[in-house]
């Protein structure tokens, strides 16, 4: 009975033993962190992400100085805007104008310097990773259909202003690959693997579970069929699409609705939705 009742005591003691310990070594400086690892340092763009990165984001987008601190990290060419009102509930602050990404980006658009810190976070961390990993070539181009805009949700009379109307959403629409592909959601987003592919790979799998002494569970198997029935292309604009939840606060796809069937709306708002 009394060791059960010491054993929260001691446990406590280990701890404060383990923190003591860390300190000391720490203030020793035997003990170095990697500032990306430190809660209070500014965010790195180039830093490989971790459990501080989102924590991070939110605090340096805050902060107008820090924003435009971090945002000078980034391979872009851009210009400080003034900040102005344009309308009721339209206009900006704190915003740029992109001209250039580390890709081309065609005619020119306007970003709030979060929304901008959250386009070179994803651009940085999935844009050309995914298009090495499912097309085997990098992009060239983002193609876009603009980001500013003063006016509401889906342009409709009496709805709410949309993010588009504060410079906080940048809609796009596909990309052109270096070696001259063109990716395009409207298109590619729904668009199977070849047939010639399709009976290949499932040639092979029966091939596999014939020597494996059976079929893999129906579970399994259905959903490897709807990974490998994915074109390249569809599986790199939903890589694309996840990866931008980790940095913007409203992802939209065609998987929302009809109007986003085109096109990624990514913005920097009120709500978290990763549709």
């Amino acid at each position: 009975m009394d060791q059960t009742r010491h054993t929260p005591r001691r446990v406590l003691l280990l701890a404060l033993l383990a923190s003591t310990l860390t300190w000391w070594t720490w203030q020793a400086g035997h003990l170095v962190i990697p500032d990306e690892w430190k809660p209070w340092t500014p965010l790195q763009i180039d830093a490989l992400p971790n459990v501080l990165t989102r924590q991070k984001l939110a605090r340096d987008s805050v902060d107008p100085l820090a924003c435009r601190s971090v945002l000078a990290q980034a391979q872009m060419r851009l210009r400080r805007l003034d900040d102005r009102e344009t309308g009721v509930g339209c206009g900006f602050d704190n915003a740029v104008t992109i001209e250039r990404t580390s890709v081309a980006v065609g005619e020119a658009f306007s970003l709030t310097c979060r929304a901008a810190l959250s386009l070179a976070m994803w651009e940085r961390h999935e844009l050309q990773q995914a298009a090495q990993r499912h097309l085997g070539s990098k992009v060239a181009k983002i193609e876009h259909f603009g980001s500013y805009a003063c006016r509401n949700l889906y342009g409709q009379a009496g709805r709410a202003r949309s993010q588009h109307a504060t410079a906080d959403a940048l809609d796009i629409a596909g990309f052109v690959l270096e070696d001259g592909r063109r990716i395009r959601v409207v298109s590619d987003w729904h668009s199977p693997q070849p047939l010639d592919k399709i009976n290949t790979r499932r040639q092979s799998s029966a091939r596999s579970a014939v020597s494996r002494g059976g079929a893999a569970p129906p579970e399994a198997a259905g959903s490897e069929e709807a990974n490998a029935e994915m074109s390249a292309e569809a599986a790199f604009l939903r890589d694309l699409h996840t990866g931008a939840c980790r940095y913007f606060d409203v992802v939209l796809g065609p998987n929302y609705n009809r109007a986003h069937a085109d096109h990624f709306h990514f913005d920097r708002g009120r709500a978290r939705i990763c549709r």
